[in-house]
């Protein structure tokens, strides 16, 4: 079990650690992203590559004969911020964040066009003293960049202590390189995701992280 001022600061990422979407939203997405690039995606396929299953979503595409720079170029032209967010959901075991006292700050690999309705949408952005998208210019977790540059908006101390959690490998990744403690938040399960990813932490939501839910 863990206290939450255990450590300095927190950082959070976003889809799939705190927040997820309706299945039927990712199939009818997937649908579109499949008709402009004459490749039928079955569900399976669609949970795979959305949730992040299996590994590096750009290693799963290549193994299925699938340009990942065209598959991305569909994917972004399809997807809507305000459409998606209307089909999103926050996990009840986030809610405790809320209340969370200290520095707190989110690093996402979402585009400010999907994550900042998103974020609206469920009125959480006033959780977090910083939210930074990932991009090109600023580096992509497992890259400690992003990590670092979240750093120095919270103003913390290079003393505090600090933790990072989120569903993925390259969160975990994230953490370690920057020097920080990593939770890995495994929703799906080791067996679908089909490997066991290291990590500080290793749960399944935040009240088994935390031995308790906000409720009791």
């Amino acid at each position: 079990m863990l206290d939450a001022a255990d450590y300095d600061y927190w950082l959070l990422d976003l889809d799939g650690t705190l927040v997820d979407v309706e299945e039927g939203y990712i199939h009818d997405v997937f649908d579109a992203v499949g008709d402009r690039l004459g490749y039928d995606f079955s569900q399976e396929q669609a949970q795979i590559l959305w949730h992040g299953l299996g590994g590096f979503r750009n290693d799963q595409l290549a193994r299925w004969n699938i340009d990942p720079e065209s598959f991305w170029a569909a994917f972004h032209a399809v997807e809507d911020g305000q459409r998606r967010a209307r089909h999103t959901f926050l996990y009840p075991d986030a809610e405790r964040f809320a209340e969370h006292d200290g520095p707190l700050g989110l690093i996402t690999h979402s585009q400010p066009a999907l994550a900042r309705p998103t974020l609206e949408y469920l009125g959480i952005r006033d959780w977090f003293d910083t939210v930074l998208c990932c991009s090109d210019d600023i580096g992509w977790k497992p890259d400690p960049e992003p990590v670092e540059r979240v750093l120095a908006d919270l103003d913390v101390d290079t003393d505090d202590s600090g933790i990072l959690a989120g569903d993925g490998m390259t969160d975990i990744g994230a953490a370690w390189n920057a020097g920080l403690d990593g939770v890995h938040v495994e929703r799906h399960g080791h067996d679908r995701r089909e490997m066991c990813v290291r990590g500080d932490y290793r749960v399944s939501d935040f009240d088994e992280l935390f031995g308790a839910s906000i409720s009791s």
